[in-house]
């Protein structure tokens, strides 16, 4: 009885396939199961204005990313504290927006910072500027950090924070 139970779930998977449905009835689907999208890594540290400043700026006067994405929160300053982000985006490309919360030294509260973006599909990189009035100085880091990426609707799809972010359990 076993054997005919075992034969007709094959022959039913392969209907299955056949039909166009790779899914094997009985079996989970892995790629709904895994997250789309993914913060690979995060680089975090201050940069001088001029580090931005590229040969092809002085003929076009244009500012020259090196193919990055470049986000601040004050678009004239250029010197600030930046989060460089690669993500992996293996679904389609869509609007997303990465939320940052940090605390500096001194702070109680985390201070918010909201960036939107495109996200294509593949690879990209960001570089996600604290500058201007919105970072003290070059010689302060933050003591604690969470960068959100989130859909266009706000739900979440890919976080990253630095160590102490949380409370580790014991």
């Amino acid at each position: 009885m076993r054997i005919l139970a075992l034969i007709l779930a094959l022959v039913s998977a392969a209907a299955s396939v056949a039909a166009g449905d790779a899914r094997v009835p009985g079996s989970t689907d892995a790629r709904a199961a895994t997250t789309e999208v993914r913060i690979v890594r995060v680089f975090t540290g201050w940069r001088e204005a001029s580090s931005f400043k590229r040969i092809s700026e002085y003929f076009t006067g244009r500012e020259d990313t090196g193919g990055e994405v470049v986000l601040r929160t004050q678009p004239a300053a250029r010197g600030g504290y930046y989060f460089l982000v690669r993500t992996d985006n293996d679904g389609p490309a869509r609007d997303a927006r990465f939320r940052l919360e940090v605390v500096t030294p001194g702070a109680t509260e985390p201070r918010h910072f909201d960036f939107a973006t495109h996200l294509p599909a593949g690879n990209e990189v960001y570089q996600l500027g604290l500058t201007g009035a919105d970072w003290p100085a070059s010689t302060v880091s933050p003591m604690a950090w969470k960068l959100e990426l989130v859909d266009a609707a706000g739900a979440p799809i890919a976080t990253e924070k630095s160590y102490l972010w949380e409370k580790p359990a014991k």
